[in-house]
């Protein structure tokens, strides 16, 4: 069964050469490391010290303006055969030397079973399965207390029936690191061509639309944390909201503003028990710049152009769109 790890690039630091000397020293191997290179005017030193350090990894060039949340991740799949993938961050480093095998047991297991038993059926199978993300030593309180909330110690296969009682919990899925069977993958029509964040959960709802699951494998476990300031949250939940207004057909029927609720309020119960008093304030304020981006983010089509610019994170998807039309 071939497995094959696929990591968008983008002006790299030294994580990622641990990432793939970790990739290199799993208990199950992929049979294949493919990075994607969204390329600049200059060299980029870290790629081309992979290139050196590691010849057997793959790696396919794009131009910074062609990075597309979807369709980067779209092409690269396109082009790497195999039936399992797993999609990574170039920041994202595993926590132990057993990460991918955890990470594919439960695709790899049933696939067998599928071929001895009934080949061509996977009715109600597992689609994807995401890991824990941790946050790493320098991680600040409040990119803990995120992490504490999105990523339980206690592993979860859900389905559609879980959207009513989970809300949009229930498709929640990380591209940081998630495991893809190619075959349902392709079933579902594949990551979305355009859009500017969320391509994993929009393929995600697809799948449990089609009758499928997502696992979160809690025991397959990543460091991966930003400690974002309150402008860069804004931003980045303005691109968030702006994702959502995007695709109707897979948020409108759920609120994401009734689960942020619920982490601010657990969030700060578990600072009031632990007496961080003085923590609060500034997790409030992080809170109002995420909801005030995400907000103005819903209503996108209503702000000038010059707002949007200023408010996203991501200017050259704007341009790239504005191209196109």
């Amino acid at each position: 069964m071939n497995i094959q790890v696929i990591i968008p690039v983008y002006k790299p630091d030294k994580k990622l050469i641990k990432l793939i000397e970790r990739l290199k020293n799993q208990t199950l191997t992929p049979h294949g490391i493919n990075l994607i290179h969204s390329a600049g005017d200059e060299p980029d030193e870290t790629v081309e010290l992979v290139k050196k350090e590691f010849p057997d990894i793959r790696i396919m060039e794009i131009r910074v303006s062609e990075y597309d949340h979807g369709d980067t991740r779209r092409r690269a799949v396109r082009n790497t055969p195999c039936d399992i993938f797993v999609m990574m961050t170039q920041d994202a480093v595993p926590v132990s030397d057993d990460l991918i095998e955890k990470l594919v047991t439960p695709l790899k297991n049933q696939m067998e079973k599928e071929e001895a038993d009934n080949p061509g059926s996977h009715a109600g199978a597992i689609a994807c399965v995401f890991a824990r993300q941790m946050p790493g030593t320098g991680s600040s309180p409040y990119e803990k207390l995120a992490r504490l909330h999105n990523y339980s110690e206690l592993s979860k296969t859900k389905y559609k029936s879980d959207i009513e009682k989970m809300g949009i919990k229930a498709f929640f899925c990380s591209d940081v690191c998630c495991a893809y069977r190619r075959d349902i993958y392709e079933e579902a029509g594949g990551f979305i061509k355009s859009t500017i964040f969320n391509e994993d959960m929009i393929i995600a709802r697809k799948f449990l639309e089609l009758g499928y699951g997502i696992r979160y494998e809690a025991t397959a476990k990543v460091i991966h944390a930003h400690n974002y300031t309150a402008k860069q949250q804004f931003k980045r939940n303005f691109d968030l909201g702006v994702s959502q207004a995007m695709h109707p057909e897979v948020f409108a029927d759920v609120s994401s503003e009734s689960e942020g609720f619920k982490f601010v309020g657990g969030s700060i119960k578990l600072l009031m028990k632990k007496r961080a008093f003085l923590l609060i304030p500034g997790f409030i304020t992080q809170c109002a710049f995420k909801l005030a981006g995400f907000k103005l983010g819903r209503n996108y089509e209503k702000l000038p152009e010059c707002f949007i610019m200023k408010f996203t994170a991501n200017k050259k998807y704007w341009l790239k769109m504005k191209e196109s039309n």
